[in-house]
C-alpha cells in the first residue's frame, strides 16, 4: 500500500491526463474521471484507475484535483462529487477560472467541510507531461503537507500566494500571466500574417532580431508551429485560450481597467475557433488574420 495521499482527478484533458499520469508515476493511488471516458482510458496503462462518475473518483480520496474547462463546469461536477468526499479532504482546484468563480467554489468546499486550495498551473502539454509545471497556490498552511506531494508530482516548483484560497490570489496571478502569454501568441500570429501579406520571408524577420532584446524563445516556438504546420496535437487549444482571454477581459472590466489588446486577442481567438481551428494549438489564432475564403 502507498503511504502517499490518494488522489481523485476530475478532468483528463491535455493537462488533467498528464497530471494524473505523473501522480501515478510518483506512487500516488489515483482514480480519474472524465466526461468522455474513452479519453481517460489510456491512463490505465500508467496505473490510473478510470471510473464512471465523479463520486467514484473521489470516494476515500485524501485530495481531489479538478482540471476542467471553466468555473461553471467545476461547480457542476463538484456538486456531484463532493458528497462522496470525507470531511477534511483537500480540494486542489487547478482549472483556470475567474476570481468570482473562486469565491463560489470555496463556499461550496466549505459546505462539505473540504479544505480548499486555489491552485492553477502555468504550462502547456510538454511541461505537463514532464511534470515541470509551475503551481500557483493559495490555501491554509496547516494542510499543506497533504497537497505538497501532489504539487511536487506535477510541477517543478510551487509559488505560494497566500493562505486564503477563497481570496483567489493564485487565480489572479494566473490571469495576469496568461494575459502576457496570449498577447505574445496573438502578436506572433499577426507578425507572420503580415509577412505573408507583404511577401516577406519570415526568416528575414528572425535574422534581424536574432540574439537581441526583441528575440524571444516563445515567439520562435509558436511561429514554428505555424510555419511547419504542426498545430496538432495542441499544447494549448484555441478554444481554451479563447475562454481564458474572455476571463482576462472580464476581470479587467470588473476592476475598471480597459484591456484593449486582450479584448482584440479574445476576438481573434474566437474567430479562429469559428473558422474550424478550435482544437488546434492556440498559435492557430494566426488564421484569424485572413478571411475564411482566403485562409492561408
Amino acid at each position: 500500500m502507498s503511504d502517499k495521499p490518494t488522489v481523485g482527478v476530475l478532468g483528463t484533458g491535455i493537462m488533467g491526463a498528464a497530471m494524473a499520469r505523473n501522480l501515478a508515476r510518483a506512487g500516488h493511488p489515483v482514480r480519474a474521471w472524465n466526461r468522455t471516458r474513452e479519453k481517460a482510458e489510456p491512463l490505465t496503462a500508467d496505473g490510473v484507475h478510470v471510473v464512471d462518475t465523479p463520486a467514484e473518483a473521489v470516494r476515500d480520496a485524501d485530495v481531489v484535483l479538478t482540471m476542467l474547462y471553466d468555473g461553471a463546469t467545476v461547480r457542476d461536477v463538484m456538486r456531484e462529487a463532493a458528497p462522496a468526499l470525507r470531511a477534511g479532504a483537500a480540494w486542489v482546484q487547478s482549472t483556470t477560472a475567474g476570481p468570482e468563480d473562486v469565491a463560489e467554489l470555496a463556499a461550496l468546499a466549505g459546505e462539505h467541510g473540504l479544505v480548499y486550495y486555489d491552485a492553477p498551473v502555468l504550462g502547456t502539454r510538454q511541461p505537463a507531461e514532464a511534470g515541470q509545471l509551475t503551481v500557483l497556490a493559495a490555501g491554509p498552511a496547516a494542510g499543506r503537507d497533504r497537497v505538497t506531494p501532489v504539487f511536487d508530482a506535477v510541477g517543478a516548483r510551487t509559488v505560494w500566494t497566500g493562505e486564503d484560497g477563497a481570496a483567489g490570489t493564485a487565480t489572479r496571478l494566473k490571469l495576469v500571466a496568461n494575459s502576457w502569454v496570449l498577447a505574445a501568441t496573438n502578436a506572433a500570429g499577426e507578425t507572420l500574417a503580415l509577412a505573408e501579406a507583404l511577401g516577406v520571408d519570415p526568416r528575414s524577420f528572425f535574422e534581424i532580431i536574432d540574439g537581441g532584446p526583441l528575440d524571444m524563445g516563445y515567439l520562435r516556438a509558436k511561429s514554428a508551429l505555424i510555419l511547419d504546420d504542426k498545430l496538432s496535437p495542441a499544447s494549448f487549444a484555441v478554444a481554451t485560450a479563447a475562454k481564458d482571454a474572455r476571463l482576462i477581459v472580464e476581470a479587467g472590466q470588473r476592476h475598471g481597467v480597459r484591456l484593449d489588446v486582450a479584448a482584440a486577442g479574445a476576438e481573434r481567438l474566437a474567430r479562429a475557433a469559428a473558422q474550424g481551428h478550435a482544437d488546434e494549438d492556440m498559435a492557430a489564432a494566426y488564421f484569424a488574420s485572413f478571411d475564411e475564403a482566403t485562409e492561408k
